[in-house]
């Protein structure tokens, strides 16, 4: 039984976007971190959001390469993904109440906030490009 190519095509594609995402990440918290990010080159701001941008159409490309039906597994991978990373919310609120004071919330905050909505909402159409074909076993084991 060969695997389909079209499938095997996507996980490199998946890793890029989640390499992508990452860099992405790093601007934001750069910024909300920084004592003067006026005092940033003007090139900093563009490259944000030409990253930004590229990251919002890789993931309308892995979303519509994964498709709307995800398998049983996807769906359950997706759940416990959720239920650890919902801990981030918990851990923010003790960023805010321990160094709060030392963040510029008005340079992070929108960034931060868009990049985990589409983190979250695209979970599931990562996991299906980057499970399609995999020869490795299932990313969380099934327990029963």
């Amino acid at each position: 039984m060969g695997m389909d190519t079209r499938a095997l095509s996507g996980r490199p594609l998946a890793v890029f976007v989640a390499v992508v995402f990452a860099v992405s990440s790093i601007f934001p918290l750069t910024a909300g971190l920084s004592k003067d990010a006026a005092s940033f080159p003007k090139w900093w701001g563009t490259l944000d959001v030409a990253i930004a941008f590229l990251l919002a159409a890789l993931a309308m490309v892995i979303m519509s390469l994964a498709g709307s039906n995800f398998s049983k597994q996807v769906e359950e991978t997706t759940y416990r993904s959720y239920r650890v990373l919902l801990h981030g919310l918990i851990g923010m609120l003790v960023v805010f109440f321990l160094w709060g004071d030392r963040i510029v919330w008005k340079y992070c905050l929108v960034g931060l906030a868009w990049r985990a909505w589409l983190l979250l909402y695209g979970l599931p159409s990562w996991f299906t490009v980057i499970c399609r074909g995999a020869a490795t076993p299932p990313l969380t084991p099934r327990i029963d």
